[in-house]
């Protein structure tokens, strides 16, 4: 007798075919299982992690994509600065030009991004125009000035009086209670000045108003003479060297103060480090911004990481005697004397903070003056200039029709005050030959010359900017005129033996 399929058997042979039709759509779907005889839809949990990864994925790819444009961005951008700042210009536009009178004695200094100019008789603010702001009497001997951003201070060396400026005019007239030896100031307008008594020397800092904030009293036959100061832009640190004579034998002590907290909380001397040198002449230190400072001996340059404490940070030595230096807020350099019995009279060697060398540029231009900023080097010398950018590359060289006794780049991209012996111009250079534009005369002259017959290049036999060698390291040398006196002149005259003077942050050199 034949068996007929109860209802269980049906049931399990329906379950049996529905497995085989599923199953393709369960390895389809791994997030369906199977519990017994019933199916169930992949849980939420994991959904929800795998959507997770997926939208972190999306995240991270969006992130790589808009970090490759700006990457790509900032190239282009870098680029193009690169290649506007070694951009080399052949002609100028006289922007405006005044009459001056001519005075043989007159110092000229970068002030408030314009110019100071000063003589024994006075001094006074010329402008971007070129127009005078204000004038004041000083009524000096020997006149001697420091400036920093908005403030300016001129002193009366070997005499007693002290006169502070800002862009306004003056603030106060200071007098020292011994004669004055060297002066500096900071940008907020406080200034350190260097005294001289019999047996006795100080380093006192006065506020702008006149106000004495610290005295340093140091005996000459301990303490050695006080060749050079420096304070940083905020007033706080003050770095000194000292010329130390022992006998036969002579030494140079470098002291570091710091009128903050680490300083009172150091000694009662407010001496937070010190560098003895035997044999060697420091004649000029430097604060080249706030917490770098730059030491200039007869041998190298010392650079220091000061911001509480001074800590070594680079040396370079010289290869050869040294005409002059320069130094901005971004690095220091050397004019050498090239020994080579052939090839350009001079080098220039830039080196950047760490004491590596930037770039050499060969030339043989005589020059008189130097004035450093952060993005170029201004040479002058006689009725000619030449302009080297921060990264070693000629961008303008010329021979005007008088003789230059001042440059300076104004705050505008490629403008320039050239002070000549009876005119201040204000000119911009253009990438054509020639000069447009009108010079102050008793009968005013327009000028369109596209001839150059006005002016012209000067000789600069080599023009390659030369190769960096590894390393930042030169050789032994005489530092010429800026290494070899103890206290020098100050900066502006172009007598042999000045030293620099720092202005704004940026250096000013007359060489020998």
């Amino acid at each position: 007798m034949r068996k007929d399929k109860n209802s269980d058997d049906e049931l399990d042979e329906l379950i049996e075919d529905y497995d085989k039709e599923s199953e393709p759509e369960i390895k389809k779907n791994p997030f369906r299982k199977r519990e017994g005889n019933v199916i169930k839809v992949g849980g939420s949990k994991e959904a929800e992690e795998n959507n997770k990864r997926e939208l972190q994925k999306a995240r991270t790819k969006a992130t790589i994509i808009k970090l490759a444009i700006l990457l790509v961005v900032i190239a282009v951008v870098v680029i193009i600065l690169v290649k506007v700042s070694n951009k080399q210009y052949k002609g100028y536009k006289i922007e405006s030009s005044s009459l001056s009178v001519y005075e043989t004695n007159a110092e000229y200094m970068e002030f408030g991004g314009n110019l100071l100019k000063y003589t024994p008789e006075g001094a006074s603010y010329i402008n971007s125009n070129g127009d005078t702001v204000w004038s004041a009497g000083v009524d000096m001997n020997q006149p001697i000035a420091k400036t920093s951003g908005d403030y300016a201070v001129i002193a009366d060396k070997g005499g007693n009086k002290v006169r502070v400026f800002n862009t306004d005019g003056l603030i106060n007239e200071v007098t020292m209670p011994y004669s004055i030896c060297d002066i500096d100031v900071a940008k907020q307008g406080a200034f350190a000045v260097v005294l001289e008594s019999e047996k006795t020397n100080y380093i006192n800092m006065y506020s702008s108003t006149g106000d004495i904030i610290y005295e340093i009293q140091t005996s000459i036959d301990k303490s050695g003479y006080p060749v050079d100061i420096s304070i940083s832009d905020d007033g706080q640190k003050l770095f000194t060297s000292y010329f130390i004579i022992e006998g036969v034998q002579t030494k140079v002590k470098l002291a570091a103060y710091n009128f903050g907290e680490v300083g009172q909380n150091t000694n009662a001397d407010r001496i937070v480090g010190g560098y003895i040198f035997d044999n060697e002449v420091v004649p000029k230190v430097e604060f080249i911004s706030n917490d770098i400072v730059a030491a200039f001996s007869d041998k190298g340059i010392i650079i220091y990481a000061m911001k509480e404490k001074p800590t070594e940070k680079a040396k370079v030595t010289y290869d050869s005697e040294i005409k002059s230096i320069f130094y901005s807020s971004e690095y220091v350099g050397t004019i050498e004397r090239n020994e080579k019995a052939s090839g350009d009279t001079y080098i220039m060697k830039c080196y950047d903070l760490d004491g590596n060398l930037k770039f050499e540029y060969p030339f043989s231009f005589e020059f008189e003056r130097i004035h450093a900023s952060a993005k170029e080097i201004i040479l002058t010398g006689g009725a000619s200039c030449l302009i080297i950018s921060e990264s070693g590359v000629k961008t303008f060289s010329y021979t005007f029709d008088s003789f230059v006794k001042s440059m300076i780049p104004t705050a505008k991209s490629r403008e320039y005050i050239i002070t000549f012996d009876n005119r201040t111009d204000i000119i911009r250079l253009k990438t054509k030959e020639g000069v447009t534009g009108t010079i102050a005369t008793e009968k005013t002259t327009e000028v369109n010359n596209t001839s150059e017959e006005e002016g012209s290049e000067p000789e600069i036999p080599s023009e390659n900017s030369g190769a960096a060698p590894e390393g930042g390291d030169t050789g032994e040398g005489e530092a010429g005129n800026e290494a070899g006196n103890e206290t020098g002149n100050e900066a502006g005259s172009t007598s042999p033996g000045n030293n620099g003077v720092l202005n704004d942050g940026e250096g000013v050199i007359s060489p020998e």
